[in-house]
């Protein structure tokens, strides 16, 4: 290095120092050899341009006399290099303290993170009656960005207009930051449009950054190519800035034609820059040119593996997320607490827990088994690998949990299928005092719809709008189904109504949930609605109208909404969909076109499909194309006793009493045992549950009565026990005392005694309701003049006045 500005030392070089000995020599030697206060200021410039900070000291202190220019340097010196709190102690001393100085400290704290101090500083130094320049109004507004404070920043834009410096190209930079930054994006453009001459690349970056961070990458990139078209050369900065939009809104060809641009302006060695683009190929997509540029890196930088690692798990390459991982490992580079989580997140569609484990166990051998991100992907990979116990046990070892932690064990036990222990992990979550956010709420939300526990869900409808989430479409489509699946069909509408927005899932919610509830008219009318705002309706929505024609009879329509789904939305119809169609032709007595139908779908039918036609074959006692269905799922299901059961009563029916003993006798020795029908009523958070002639229940005496003077008074008003569901081997007297203490009647019964008078009886079993039950039920609501809403393994039946939502299809 030599010094500049004097010609007595512009050949006279400052070799590093040695020893802090040495260091001081130079000094002293160079003190008294600068006779005179610019020949001191110009050694004390040279020395902290060049980082030699505690040599400047030296000069400094060795100083006879200083101006303005000596502390202002000193100052600066200590600032720039992050040595704060010196520099504070420098300032204190100043004898007069310049907007300079003032500067270069507001400029220090938030330059380097203390960005409160920094405007602490700005007031007071407005107090001591110091203007601010240009300079410090910029440093101020970088803290206001940085920390996003809008209030403070509106006073500093309030204070440029009354001194002026509103027409500042430096200051308006500033102020267009600081409202991208912000999220108020208008006021941001408004100021970058006052600015006449806008060549500076600072400005154009301020506002493409702006559109990125706010998740608008289509102005973003139509910012940077009115940028280049205008001749303004972008730098390191905005580099970043576009790839991130280009990432954002996956526009690889236009990452691609920014990455040319890069090339042609020398920024393709910058490692900032490098990863930038590596991070916009892998969310593009585009992962062999993410590759390309990682191999080209001739430093590792961790932030562009975890991106790339990121990219290859989120478009399903796992296994060269996994290979990728361990050339990470092999090559030394030191694994942070992001790579763990992303890798972790490759055996979401694995079933590889061998491996999994072996990642969990590198975490605690290296230490990060403390950082709740880990263990948070941890706790969820384990979920995903349906391995609760293991993740339970991480997430009972973490000594602080926060909310991530809470959602993910909670998620992966709704997720697999543990509901009660969901729930009971969010009320000991709640204990804890952890406000909850919408991801949890709306998982747990659906736990309660599958339980059908409205008491519980009515809680947590209560609980989302205390915590001040505000609207969440998420939480409301949740609530929309839980309403839905719990048979309070009004309250589903009700939020579906209050919603400020809505997307697909919101109308496919509602759509479903009335075709469930017997509702085919209002659900039909809710689909047209749908499309003509301009939804496309998707695989989930045509379930849920081509079910509520079934259960509506309209033959016709559901044709035509399967030849609408197939051949204009394109969307492939899959069992379910064939199951619905084959239960409407079956309900209108086709059983020879559904079964035609069902030949001729491109795939192998499922299960789902031939439980429909063995149903309807049931239903019209077709019992010859009842043996073929039941012999297709005797193949697809084996264990399953239901095709069994129901081809044994067929048997009974037609009074082929040898072929239904048959049929018992295999089912006895294959080991296949009848799912016991279960029905349950929920009382003040408690679950009442009942089998056929239950006698656990320790009100059951009561019960029993109850259920004696409701069969007497149906009876009166014109029920007949149907035997054909009775027990086939017990005399005519036994099969209709059994058939009154089936677990609905049960149920009815206890909900008639403990209800209040005229409310709605809510029941939910576990099976498809029995024939006679569900024509009982029908005289009860007229008898006892109560609305039963009763759900059964198939859909709801709301009993009013002696009728059924369902279309009574026995």
């Amino acid at each position: 290095m030599v010094l500049r500005g004097n010609p007595r030392f512009r050949s006279f070089p400052i070799p590093a120092p040695r020893c802090p000995r040495e260091a001081a020599f130079y000094a002293s030697s160079m003190v008294s050899a600068a006779s005179s206060l610019y020949e001191s200021n110009c050694i004390l410039r040279e020395l902290s341009g060049a980082g030699q900070i505690d040599d400047a000291r030296n000069v400094f202190d060795g100083m006879l006399r200083r101006d303005e220019y000596s502390w202002n340097t000193m100052i600066g010196a200590y600032t720039g290099s992050g040595r704060l709190a010196e520099a504070r102690s420098l300032f204190e001393m100043v004898p007069t303290k310049s907007s300079i100085t003032w500067s270069s400290l507001i400029s220090g704290y938030s330059r380097f993170g203390h960005e409160d101090e920094a405007f602490r500083l700005f007031k007071k130094m407005q107090l001591e009656g110091q203007k601010p320049s240009q300079f410090t109004l910029g440093s101020i507004l970088r803290a206001c960005s940085i920390l996003g404070l809008l209030r403070q920043g509106e006073q500093v834009h309030g204070y440029t207009i009354k001194t002026g410096f509103n027409h500042n190209d430096f200051v308006v930079t500033g102020l267009v930051d600081m409202y991208a930054k912000c999220k108020l994006i208008l006021e941001a453009e408004y100021l970058f449009e006052t600015v006449r001459e806008r060549s500076n690349p600072v400005l154009w970056t301020a506002m493409l950054t702006g559109y990125s961070q706010s998740g608008d990458g289509f102005r973003a990139m139509e910012c940077f190519r009115y940028m280049v078209l205008k001749g303004i050369q972008p730098n390191q900065y905005t580099f970043p800035s576009i790839l991130t939009a280009c990432g954002v809104v996956s526009a690889s060809d236009f990452g691609a034609q920014v990455h040319s641009c890069i090339i042609r302006s020398g920024y393709v060695t910058n490692s900032f820059v490098q990863s930038a683009l590596i991070d916009m190929y892998s969310k593009s997509g585009n992962l062999r040119s993410a590759k390309m540029v990682l191999d080209a890196m001739e430093v590792d930088d961790i932030v562009s593996w975890n991106s790339i690692i990121v990219g290859f798990v989120r478009h399903g390459f796992v296994r060269e997320a996994l290979t990728l991982f361990k050339e990470m490992h092999e090559r030394g580079i030191k694994i942070d607490d992001f790579t763990y989580p992303s890798i972790l997140n490759s055996f979401a569609s694995s079933e590889d827990l061998k491996s999994a484990k072996s990642i969990h166990c590198m975490i605690i051998k290296n230490g990060f088994e403390a950082y709740k991100l880990v263990n948070n992907a941890v706790i969820d990979m384990y979920a995903k690998q349906n391995s609760m116990k293991s993740a339970l046990k991480v997430f009972s070892n973490m000594p602080n949990r926060d909310i991530i932690s809470w959602t993910s064990v909670v998620t992966g036990y709704a997720f697999n299928g543990s509901y009660e222990e969901a729930i009971r992990l969010y009320c000991d979550m709640r204990i804890s005092e952890i406000d909850p956010d919408e991801i949890i709420l709306s998982n747990i939300l659906s736990s309660c719809a599958e339980l059908t526990s409205l008491e519980l869900g009515q809680q947590l409808h209560v609980d989302f709008i205390k915590s001040g989430i505000g609207s969440s479409i998420s939480v409301d489509n949740s609530l929309v189904t839980m309403y839905a699946k719990c048979g309070s069909i009004e309250e589903a509408k009700l939020v579906f109504d209050s919603m400020e927005a809505r997307n697909v899932i919101s109308w496919t919610a509602l759509i479903v949930g009335y075709a469930q509830n017997g509702k085919a008219k209002e659900s039909l009318d809710l689909y047209h609605e749908m499309t003509y705002f301009g939804l496309k309706p998707d695989y989930v929505t045509f379930i849920g109208v081509l079910f509520a024609c079934s259960h509506a009879g309209l033959v016709e329509s559901g044709r035509q909404f399967f030849d609408l789904m197939v051949n204009f939305y394109r969307i492939k119809p899959g069992p379910e969909h064939y199951s619905c169609i084959i239960d409407l032709l079956g309900r209108s007595g086709r059983l020879k076109e559904a079964e035609d139908l069902l030949n001729r779908m491109t795939e192998e039918p499922d299960a789902t499909v031939w439980k429909a036609l063995l149903g309807a074959c049931r239903a019209h006692k077709n019992l010859e194309m009842g043996e073929r269905a039941a012999e297709k799922l005797f193949m697809l299901e084996p264990m399953n006793a239901m095709p069994y059961v129901l081809l044994a009563n067929m048997y009974f029916s037609a009074n082929r009493l040898e072929d239904a003993a048959k049929l018992w006798k295999i089912m006895k020795s294959r080991g296949i045992t009848k799912e016991p029908g279960l029905s349950w009523i929920e009382l003040n958070s408690k679950v009442h549950t009942f089998t056929s002639e239950d006698r656990a229940h320790p009100e059951m005496k009561e019960i029993y009565l109850k259920v004696d003077e409701v069969i007497s008074s149906i009876k009166k008003a014109g029920y007949v026990p149907d035997i054909n569901f009775a027990l086939h081997d017990v005399d005519e007297k036994g099969r209709e005392h059994g058939l009154a203490y089936h677990s609905e009647k049960l149920a009815v019964a206890f909900g008639l005694m403990v209800l209040p008078h005229g409310g709605p009886i809510r029941i939910f079993k576990n099976l498809r309701v029995c024939g006679d039950c569900h024509a009982a039920m029908k005289f009860v609501s007229v008898v006892f003049n109560r609305h039963i809403i009763l759900r059964d393994s198939n859909c709801f039946h709301h009993f009013k006045e002696g009728k059924c939502s369902c279309g009574d299809y026995w």
